[in-house]
């Protein structure tokens, strides 16, 4: 399928500071298309009290589409095919992606298989096995191609489907050691990444790879996990977007088990083969056919004056609010209310966190 006409000024909108997919996805809503989105930053940074932010040069989106395509790689864009419909569903939905390889494998239903790097012999094995056997059942492996359990994944999973989300580049290898896997998973599988082409991963970056392993699949399992690794903040996200979060239960005595422990202990379903997964994903047997949902539509925002603009400022802080209070203690209409959000998120003057909350940085 052929990029959207707007692709450079979609990307340009994307890769600009102080826009978040959040505020994206309001002003595509807002505007209609990224170059009038674009277009209308300077006024509504100025309306939020602050300055507008530096926006993407256009050169460099160019630079950046061109690397992609040497690469053999694409650009997809939010609410065109074929960017994955479970994702788009999130709230933190990357508005682009770069994927290469078999881009039909995301018409297919998904799974998440995540777990410790430093996995035991036993936890790999029965993750390979796992990953196997899910493939065979038609499900695709989705994992983030570090070591340990995400390998293991990759590896059972890489005749039948499997997705690997990367932390960096599309280019980039990390760990170095997974560089044939990765190479091998771009051909028969799908790459994803959502940094562009030779960002080299960084702390920060793998939370966001994370909320893409959780949003693109219907149920993320933890195989082996500390209490407080990143495949818990996975399983974390998965629960925040709806999606089933499934664990093996491992020894009391092995660290590595503890969080996965938790998590059933905590109300994940207990995992102990493939059947145990396919009945967790489609307890009504409906065959695995995906079950479309309807989004939840984005408000398409409304002009504020100055009274509305007081009113929600007055009720914001340096903690963290939900967004719903704001309106209800506010009293000015929801639509308004998102207006000054998105003013003040692009003036530089407002951080958004997880669970529709939000806080003034200055």
């Amino acid at each position: 399928m052929a990029e959207p006409a707007d692709a450079s000024a979609r990307l340009r909108l994307a890769r600009s500071h102080n826009i978040g997919p959040v505020t994206y996805a309001r002003l595509m809503a807002r505007f209609g298309d990224a170059a009038r989105a674009i277009d209308a930053i300077p006024d509504l940074a100025r309306r939020g009290g602050g300055r507008a932010p530096k926006l993407a040069d256009p050169s460099a989106i160019e630079a950046e589409r061109e690397a992609v395509a040497r690469l053999g790689a694409r650009h997809i864009f939010i609410g065109e095919p074929p960017y994955p419909a479970d994702l788009a569903e999130i709230p933190t939905a990357p508005p682009a992606l770069i994927v290469r390889g078999e881009l039909s494998l995301f018409e297919r239903p998904m799974v998440a298989m995540v777990g410790a790097r430093n996995a035991s012999a036993a936890a790999r094995k029965f993750a390979r096995d796992l990953a196997h056997a899910l493939g065979g059942e038609g499900h695709v492996v989705v994992s983030g191609l570090a070591r340990g359990i995400d390998t293991a994944a990759h590896v059972g999973s890489l005749d039948s489907g499997t997705i690997g989300v990367v932390a960096g580049g599309i280019d980039i290898f990390y760990p170095p050691e997974n560089e044939e896997l990765q190479i091998d998973i771009g051909r028969r599988g799908i790459v994803v990444a959502e940094q562009p082409p030779g960002s080299e991963p960084k702390a920060r970056h793998f939370p966001y790879r994370n909320r893409i392993i959780a949003g693109l699949t219907r149920g993320t399992i933890v195989v082996e996990a500390a209490p407080k690794s990143g495949s818990l903040i996975t399983a974390r996200q998965a629960t925040e977007f709806g999606r089933d979060v499934m664990a093996v239960p491992g020894s009391p005595l092995d660290p590595r088990a503890q969080g996965c422990n938790l998590l059933i202990r905590d109300g994940a379903t207990l995992i102990q083969n493939a059947e145990d997964v396919i009945a967790a994903l489609d307890p009504f047997g409906r065959g695995g056919v995906r079950q479309d949902r309807v989004p939840a539509p984005v408000p398409v925002a409304e002009d504020a004056d100055d009274a509305a603009r007081a009113a929600v400022v007055e009720l914001l802080g340096p903690v963290p609010v939900v967004v719903d209070e704001i309106i209800r203690q506010s009293g000015v209409p929801a639509p308004v209310v998102q207006t000054v959000l998105l003013e003040l998120e692009i003036a530089g003057r407002l951080e958004r966190h997880a669970g529709g909350k939000v806080s003034l940085t200055q």
